[in-house]
């Protein structure tokens, strides 16, 4: 592949065109150099190139125009664009334009390689966008809408904020758009922000050096140098302290790392993608999260539907879900019944898509049959105001009065002679959190997540229903 491809090198200095030519041309990559920007239209429309190198500022024009001309005539050939130094605002906005990436002068050869790598995969990628959309179940326009998007943002090494509820597939989505990248023979690495201690944060993100600090006894790689020729998933990334937030907007700019007690930086080729159930511009307002990250890791916004907002795909997510249950357990596959189906097409679902696993799995072990019916789901309408996002505190008007299908769901396995509501349904929460610290091994921060709801959320009602110790 890399003998017979060809790049376009625009740029008016003749001692960077030759720099760039000669690390191509050792990497088996032939280039021809233009510079100015009529000269690359003209060559543009004269053969066909694999990729194009461009600088941002040419004599009789702006780069930005150039990738503007490849996304409208020459997709999907990959454009990236060569920015001043430390000049992120011009190469956040070409990348914004449809750039797949970029590098700063002074050039940094070993960055310009993974770089130029990167781009022939991308050039020869296959037409076929299945490969990252498998992942990604259902059928309903919200979820086509979803995949479309994942095919266009997969082609890029842009920063992608994927945005959506707890529980709605944030994660998924984001091994979708890995999976149909160019990176995706490389690894995926996902790690929760909130999960590590603020202590270890910068030795976790960039490793560390032996004797770095007490307990250091060996060299160690950090999530940068274990994702590098492949991604890194930063899930709810507004959890990350205010100082921590510095040194990865650093990360990301400059593309290395220091190790800490390294003396030199490392460069690292890594796509950065980010989620977080919150508001994450509401926590720029009120101080809680840098302006400046926020836009470095807000290059491409990725919104993923709620589940309530798609719900024609809840019988093939029950399909799916039910039948890996059965398939994990060595048993038959039981079927939903229609009075089911029809609770769960009115449930409110704030917890999305974790939310109807955690229930199918539920009903599956007390089923024992062949069918898992209305009162195996044992639907329980006990939404966390205080950890629900906005649009789940006013969608769910099905709470104040259920449906007829819900409410026979209901009637169907509560006897309130036997005992009170708020007793019934303290005895089903105690059952739900004991089984998912069981799951967990009793570790609180997994079970907060797995359950949808705040880790604070659960300390409450661990110690209500008498639980934490």
């Amino acid at each position: 592949m890399a003998n017979e491809a060809l790049a376009l090198i625009v740029d008016d200095e003749p001692d960077i065109c030759e720099l760039l030519s000669m690390t191509l041309l050792r990497m088996g990559v032939r280039s021809q150099t233009a510079h100015t920007l009529q000269r690359a239209r003209d060559l543009l429309r004269e053969q066909s190139f694999d990729f194009c190198l461009t600088d941002m500022r040419l004599p009789d024009g702006d780069g930005l125009s150039l990738v503007h001309l490849i996304q409208e005539r020459y997709r999907p050939m990959p454009v990236a664009v060569i920015t001043a130094h430390g000049n992120m605002d011009t190469a956040t906005k070409a990348m914004k334009f449809g750039a797949f990436d970029f590098v700063s002068k002074p050039v940094d050869l070993q960055q310009l390689r993974s770089l130029v790598q990167t781009a022939l995969k991308l050039a020869h990628l296959p037409s076929d966008e299945d490969s990252g959309q498998r992942l990604l179940q259902g059928d309903s326009s919200a979820m086509g809408q979803l995949r479309q998007r994942i095919s266009k943002v997969a082609r890029s090494n842009a920063p992608i904020y994927i945005s959506g509820e707890s529980g709605s597939g944030k994660e998924l989505t984001a091994r979708s758009i890995h999976a149909a990248s160019p990176r995706a023979s490389g690894p995926f690495i996902a790690v929760n922000c909130g999960a590590i201690p603020s202590e270890l944060m910068e030795s976790e993100f960039f490793g560390h050096r032996r004797g770095s600090f007490t307990g250091a006894h060996q060299d160690k790689a950090g999530l940068f140098q274990m994702a590098s020729g492949g991604t890194l998933f930063l899930d709810e990334v507004a959890d990350l302290p205010l100082d921590m937030q510095v040194k990865l907007l650093r990360a990301i700019q400059e593309k290395s790392v220091r190790p800490v007690g390294a003396g030199q930086e490392t460069a690292v080729d890594v796509r950065i993608l980010s989620a977080t159930h919150k508001d994450l511009a509401a926590e720029v307002s009120h101080g809680h999260f840098r302006s400046d990250l926020y836009y470095r890791i807000n290059v491409i916004e990725l919104p993923v539907p709620a589940l309530r907002e798609r719900r024609g795909d809840i019988p093939q997510l029950c399909n799916s879900i039910v039948s890996r249950l059965a398939r994990d357990a060595g048993v038959p596959t039981p079927a939903l019944t229609p009075l089911a189906l029809a609770a769960l097409d009115e449930f409110p679902f704030p917890g999305n898509v974790r939310q109807l696993e955690n229930i199918l799995e539920r009903a599956f072990t007390l089923s024992g049959g062949s069918e898992i019916d209305a009162e195996d789901l044992n639907l329980v309408h006990d939404i966390d105001r205080h950890s629900a996002s906005p649009a789940q505190k006013t969608a769910p008007a099905v709470l104040a009065a259920p449906t007829a299908a819900l409410q026979s769901a209901l009637s169907a396995y509560y006897d309130p002679a036997a005992q009170s509501l708020d007793e019934y349904l303290e005895d089903i929460e105690r059952d739900v959190l004991e089984k998912t610290l069981v799951q967990t091994r009793w570790n609180r921060t997994a079970a907060a997540e797995k359950l949808g709801i705040s880790f604070r959320s659960l300390r409450y009602r661990l110690k209500k229903l008498g639980l934490d110790d």
